[in-house]
């Protein structure tokens, strides 16, 4: 992880050079916008490998510098924001956020969560480039952020991608709503355990008569798997 790129989008400037002082320290290379257009042109030019996004900015908010960013890549995001309200900490996780960290913040800890959100984008990009995973008439693919039916892109958020992509990684196996939040979610959900039957949901509707090869399955009672062989209709 040291040498990995660090791009910091925040309108504080003495934020931006107390990280940017911080991690180079550490042996990252930082670069640093301070507003959300900004922060779209620098993403592009430096191909980082992980961003720290404020929210309340000029130009572009934050939550808007994240969808640009999730629409065009997996590149992790942590937002660092002054806002600590539950409501904007569950809508920028369900937009794709990989973790949330509230102002004033600890370095060290800052630190310590952007070295295990690196840790699990390495991981995953070391499983994602061994496959694709392929099943009748689908095909889903992390490293290009990409579900296909019947060969054609489907439009998908995050989310759903990644929970559809762990589901069909351990086929066959059941998991509980609390395991796939910590498992997708990728640390402790402050939210509803319910947005997992909402994704489930809409998987559901992009997937429905695909395929009787295999299915998203209720288990009733326990939770949810994805389900290859004969299907029982």
């Amino acid at each position: 992880m040291i040498g990995s790129k660090i791009l910091v989008i925040d309108d504080d400037t003495n934020i931006c050079e107390l990280l940017k002082v911080y991690f180079n320290g550490e042996g990252y290379d930082v670069a640093v916008a301070n507003d959300g257009d900004a922060g779209i042109e620098k993403f592009k030019l430096c191909a980082p490998d992980i961003v720290l996004l404020d929210i309340m900015m000029p130009k572009k908010e934050g939550t808007e510098v994240l969808r640009y960013i999730r629409s065009a890549s997996s590149t992790p995001v942590i937002m660092i924001s002054a806002r600590a309200d539950e409501f904007d900490k569950v809508l920028c996780l369900e937009m794709g956020a990989d973790d949330y960290v509230v102002k004033p913040f600890g370095i060290k800890e800052l630190s310590a969560r952007v070295k295990a959100v690196l840790r699990r984008s390495s991981a995953n990009e070391n499983k994602q480039d061994k496959d694709t995973l392929r099943f009748d008439n689908m095909e889903i693919s992390m490293s290009n952020h990409e579900l296909k039916i019947r060969g054609e892109s489907i439009d998908i958020p995050h989310k759903e991608l990644l929970l559809l992509h762990f589901l069909a990684q351990n086929y066959n196996r059941v998991y509980t709503r609390d395991q796939l939040l910590n498992k997708v979610w990728s640390f402790d959900y402050l939210g509803d355990s319910r947005t997992v039957d909402v994704h489930i949901k809409r998987l559901r509707e992009k997937l429905n008569g695909v395929s009787d090869k295999w299915a998203l399955k209720t288990v009733w009672g326990v939770g949810y798997k994805f389900e290859v062989g004969p299907q029982d209709n």
